[in-house]
């Protein structure tokens, strides 16, 4: 186990749910936006920009990173159960990091619905469903 995640003990599944969850949360809000190139890049930026044992985890080189589905539902199906067992993991390992996953998450839409020209009812319907998987840990 490296130095970053000394606190957290995450199996190699944990992480990989972890990563997609975070990152498939990103991919959802894109599939939403009318700008999904824009929203893609800005919410991977604020997961980039992550700090604390999750900006270690969401920042590290890895192959783990599985999203499938050719249709938004079935990418929804595969990252709204994949955040919250990612929270329900972490909250049961370290609380703080379980909110820093949350955070991290939930600016990382923000950011990607930020780039929304119109609002759309759609974004943040996809934003309420994001934020409820993760809060329904």
């Amino acid at each position: 186990m490296s130095a970053t995640t000394a606190t957290l003990a995450l199996t190699d599944q944990d992480k990989a749910t972890i990563r997609s969850a975070a990152y498939g949360a990103v991919s959802l809000l894109a599939a939403a936006s009318d700008k999904p190139h824009k929203a893609a890049t800005a919410g991977s930026i604020a997961l980039l920009a992550s700090t604390g044992e999750i900006g270690h985890l969401l920042n590290a080189k890895s192959k783990d990173i599985h999203l499938s589905g050719k249709t938004v539902a079935a990418l929804a199906d595969q990252v709204l159960p994949a955040l919250a067992a990612a929270a329900i993991v972490l909250e049961g390992q370290n609380p703080a990091e379980a909110a820093n996953f949350r955070t991290t998450v939930l600016v990382a839409v923000e950011a990607a619905a930020a780039t929304s020209s119109t609002g759309q009812p759609v974004v943040a319907e996809m934003t309420r469903k994001i934020t409820a998987a993760l809060h329904n840990a």
